[in-house]
């Protein structure tokens, strides 16, 4: 077996067919792998495995109805979720949040059935206002208040449906963002991927 040792660069050719063999195993197993170098003494250096870049370098996530990954859609607020939150059923975080802008029980009623794009384009329809009311309670649109909201109509969601759970948590720690063409004025993208980050860490100890 050959090694080359070349600036951020280690080179390795198998010599004999038992050599390709092991070479290729192992390089099969810890393709795209994140390795850290440790010197053992002055003829010998070990390198760690620290796992997929990904996860190693902790690059982050961002959390769309985009996603090329079905997983990361599930965890989005357009996906189609079902939960139940204060008595009344939702199919997706959307048709709540959007729905949260109508006063009428019976147009809240009708768009919490929607999802994806749906649920988004029927709050189109709501008059502009700096208000709106929840559970008796008049709360100021863009607020902490209003986020809170998002807060605990996710907690519901990823507390009551299974798929989106696990997409959530096998996130592990790595860092979720929010970014999308236009970031919306009421809940930023910012506000948005913290609200799931403080979920999954809640999840990940055994909260609900």
């Amino acid at each position: 077996m050959i090694v080359r040792l070349k600036e951020n660069l280690i080179v390795i050719t198998a010599e004999t067919p038992e050599e390709q063999a092991m070479i290729a195993g192992w390089a099969k197993a810890a393709e795209g792998h994140v390795f850290v170098l440790t010197p053992q003494d002055q003829q010998t250096f070990r390198l760690t495995g620290l796992g997929p870049r990904l996860a190693a370098c902790r690059e982050p996530i961002n959390v769309t109805s985009r996603s090329s990954d079905a997983m990361i859609r599930l965890i989005s607020n357009f996906a189609h979720t079902p939960f139940e939150l204060d008595g009344k059923a939702y199919a997706s975080v959307e048709a709540f949040w959007q729905g949260l802008k109508f006063p009428d029980a019976e147009r809240r009623r009708q768009l919490s059935r929607l999802h994806g794009l749906a649920a988004r384009r029927a709050g189109f329809a709501a008059e502009a206002s700096d208000t709106l009311r929840y559970c008796e309670r008049t709360i100021r649109v863009g607020t902490s208040d209003h986020w809170h909201l998002m807060y605990v109509a996710c907690r519901a969601k990823f507390s009551q449906h299974e798929q989106a759970r696990a997409a959530l948590v096998g996130t592990g720690d790595r860092p979720l963002t929010h970014k999308t063409r236009r970031d919306s004025r009421t809940i930023p993208g910012v506000v948005m991927a913290d609200i799931w980050m403080r979920i999954r860490r809640t999840l990940a100890t055994g909260g609900h």
